[in-house]
């Protein structure tokens, strides 16, 4: 499944409507300028989110929109399924007695479809524009990409130890530890963090 332009522009208008809406209208050019986004292309989707009800309009001067709800009751899911977007990994209609292959029979792999499909409306249903908008979602799975987990290394000048200090937000989770442990260290060498599933403590900080 690929998320279209669509989505993936609505999710970002609503999210920028959450951080500087403050109980205020916001106009579309405002959110256009800011996400790079064409202002006919936001009407359009505004249009759809109005009418699915995760916004209201405000006419006028000063004019322009505002959540419907609060940002921690907004879920993603909602705000895709608004402007028309289906969470839908398979071929067929979701739902429908028939496939997709030429007989209206189901493909040898369509339970896993299937189930990919309800995974992702699970997953988006769980996240609100508040955990958007506060970046509350990253390292959910506890996976995260080396990359995407910043890692200090500091020697003690008392004892020459390591430490490792992962960065905030990812503090003990397992993902992110399991990457320090392969992240290479002082002058190229291999830093061991403390495995917390074989009960050594888990902090922020670590000792090697």
């Amino acid at each position: 499944m690929r998320l279209s332009t669509k989505g993936r522009y609505a999710v970002m208008a609503m999210v920028d409507l959450a951080i500087h809406g403050n109980g205020a209208p916001v106009a579309l050019a405002d959110i256009a300028a800011r996400q790079e986004i064409s202002v006919s292309y936001l009407e359009q989707l505004f249009a759809k989110l109005r009418r699915g009800g995760q916004v209201r309009s405000v006419r006028g001067p000063g004019g322009g929109y505002l959540l419907a709800r609060s940002c921690e009751e907004t879920r993603i899911s909602d705000v895709i399924l608004a402007v028309d977007e289906p969470i839908q990994a398979t071929r067929c209609k979701s739902g429908s007695p028939l496939g997709c292959t030429a007989a209206g029979g189901r493909c040898l792999t369509h339970d896993l479809w299937e189930e990919l499909t309800n995974q992702i409306h699970l997953f988006l249903s769980s996240v609100t524009l508040a955990d958007v908008r506060d970046r509350r979602v990253l390292g959910r799975s506890g996976m995260l990409h080396q990359k995407d987990l910043p890692v200090a290394v500091d020697v003690d000048k008392e004892d020459g130890c390591g430490h490792i200090v992962v960065a905030p937000g990812v503090q003990g989770a397992v993902g992110g530890l399991e990457h320090a442990r392969r992240r290479p260290g002082i002058l190229g060498s291999q830093l061991a963090v403390p495995d917390p599933l074989a009960g050594a403590a888990v902090h922020g900080e670590h000792r090697v």
